[in-house]
């Protein structure tokens, strides 16, 4: 029960990170009238937890849980990297590194002395030194899940989940849509969502690819939108 209700608020929209702040993209689509209804919405949602940039997240996110719990820090450091260097635009980008450096300073006033000290996992505040100066929300989120002892399967579910429903949540408000829309949608993807999480799982590294050059170009573009009401 314990690791459930640490997977609830984790995976919180109340979790102070920010992500209501950003649309990954989605302010552009729908100011350039690629995506204008609930159906368009649903659509792009499971082409990017299929092909995008979220699935490799995910899977780095495996990758970050397997290195910690083997205190492998190296292995760590050098996939906080890769992601880094994965993202297109600077907004993607910048939006990772703020979201992974709240929550790394987050879990520090969160964790408790007994959960810092597990034997099996370096303990945070070395983890925060070798990730410096920034974190990636999905490392941070691998922290969290180690440390709190939730089980990986759940956590990527999750971690899917609360992505699909802040990008939902974004596009209430720009298409804009009715809540109902909105939460019908979510369900909508339970499937996507489910079989997502568990191709991840068992990703190889020579998987590791998103097909994301119509969301880059938007992000890239979201920059010097007219008016915006996110900041990605």
């Amino acid at each position: 029960m314990s690791s459930l209700l640490n997977l609830l608020q984790l995976t919180s929209p109340g979790l102070p990170l920010g992500a209501y702040n950003y649309s990954e993209g989605l302010e552009t689509l729908v100011e350039q009238q690629r995506i204008g209804d609930a159906a368009q919405l649903g659509s792009w949602l499971e082409m990017e937890l299929q092909f995008g940039a979220i699935a490799v997240e995910g899977a780095i996110l495996v990758r970050a849980y397997h290195a910690l719990t083997h205190s492998d820090l190296d292995t760590l450091v050098y996939w906080n990297h890769w992601l880094t260097a994965s993202r297109d635009s600077r907004e993607l980008q910048q939006q990772s590194w703020q979201m992974g450096n709240s929550l790394l300073r987050l879990l520090a006033d969160l964790l408790t002395d007994l959960e810092d000290i597990s034997p099996q996992l370096p303990d945070l505040a070395t983890c925060r030194r070798e990730l410096a100066p920034n974190c990636n929300l999905a490392i941070a989120y691998a922290l969290a899940v180690a440390h709190w002892k939730i089980p990986l399967e759940d956590a990527i579910l999750g971690y899917l989940h609360s992505w699909s429903s802040n990008l939902i949540g974004a596009g209430v408000k720009l298409i804009p849509l009715g809540q109902t829309s909105g939460q019908r949608l979510i369900r909508q993807l339970h499937p996507v969502l489910e079989a997502s999480s568990q191709r991840l799982l068992s990703l190889g590294d020579e998987d590791l690819f998103a097909c994301t050059w119509g969301a880059s170009l938007a992000s890239m573009q979201h920059e010097t939108l007219y008016s915006r009401l996110f900041r990605s």
